[in-house]
């Protein structure tokens, strides 16, 4: 259950960390506690599953990253969650996830987002994934970004 500091520790925090050099120092003088306090509380909820990670958004197009593709799979149900674990390990693939078919018009279940700065680079970044994937692989192709939407964190309304 979140307590009161809980509550205003997420909101403090709805639209970012603050961006100076120790921004849980910032949040904890704003609160009124202890830096060791925030963080204890922020790792705390990630250990209740509150907060999944606490991670940088890039603006992939301001950093020259203009071929922004969902790469998308159609890989053995079998070996789905092995495949898909080594594929999110790639240095390059920025999330993984496995989604059911939607067939007969959808055969694909894996999910890899490749940023890169042009469609070349994608198409080579989709090369090295499906060489993990071998002969479990049945079918690919690739969804281009074509406008950035609005990414969000966690949000409180309301008391």
């Amino acid at each position: 259950m979140l307590d009161p500091l809980d509550r205003a520790l997420i909101r403090a925090t709805q639209s970012g960390l603050p961006l100076v050099p120790e921004p849980y120092l910032a949040l904890a003088d704003a609160l009124g506690t202890t830096e060791a306090d925030i963080i204890a509380r922020l790792a705390a909820m990630r250990e209740d599953g509150l907060l999944r990670r606490i991670a940088a958004v890039p603006n992939h197009y301001a950093l020259g990253y203009l071929a922004n593709g969902m790469t998308v799979w159609n890989v053995d149900d079998a070996e789905a969650d092995a495949l898909g674990a080594e594929v999110a390990r790639l240095p390059f693939v920025s999330h993984c996830y496995l989604r059911p078919r939607r067939l007969p018009d959808w055969p694909y279940n894996l999910f890899a987002m490749v940023h890169a700065h042009d469609r070349v680079e994608a198409a080579t970044l989709g090369d090295r994934i499906a060489a993990v994937l071998g002969a479990a692989c049945h079918g690919r192709d690739v969804l281009y970004s074509t406008r950035i939407l609005k990414k969000t964190g966690l949000r409180l309304t309301g008391e």
